[in-house]
């Protein structure tokens, strides 16, 4: 099963654009980026889909395994490191941290999913160079 964290399993112009992030966050706003996930299999997407629906917890993704970026190494989610502590909440001045990292993100050229119109996730990047999850589960693939 493949459930990983280490930028190097994604895409190489993914791979450059999460350090990027990583580097401008640090630089531009005084925050640690902690990367919590890069390359995910069909297994371990199958047991994230599971949660809220067969398993217990809430629900953390509407994406069947093959239906996320994450699968083909374009997409990675993070979490700010504020105070030594990993910052979850998206409410009151944490919102703001996220919106910052958000935008930071998409000046770089990254889609951020907080921008999403259904189930906003704020840690969730991507870079998919115009290809559709369909083109990506016919086989096509960033150069």
């Amino acid at each position: 099963m493949i459930d990983s964290r280490d930028i190097k399993d994604l895409h190489p112009i993914v791979a450059s654009l999460a350090k990027t992030l990583i580097e401008r966050a640090k630089k531009e706003l005084g925050i640690n980026l902690l990367i919590t996930s890069t390359l995910r299999d069909n297994e371990c997407q199958a047991k994230l889909y599971a949660k809220g629906r067969t398993t217990p917890g809430p629900k953390v993704t509407n994406a069947k395994p093959g239906q996320s970026f994450h699968n083909y190494g374009v997409a990675f989610d993070v979490v700010p490191v504020i105070n030594g502590k990993a910052l979850w909440s998206t409410s009151g001045k944490a919102l703001e941290i996220w919106q910052s990292i958000g935008k930071l993100g998409k000046e770089i050229g990254l889609e951020w999913a907080g921008d999403w119109k259904t189930f906003k996730e704020f840690p969730h990047f991507q870079y998919v160079g115009g290809l559709t999850l369909k083109d990506f589960q016919a086989g096509k693939r960033l150069p």
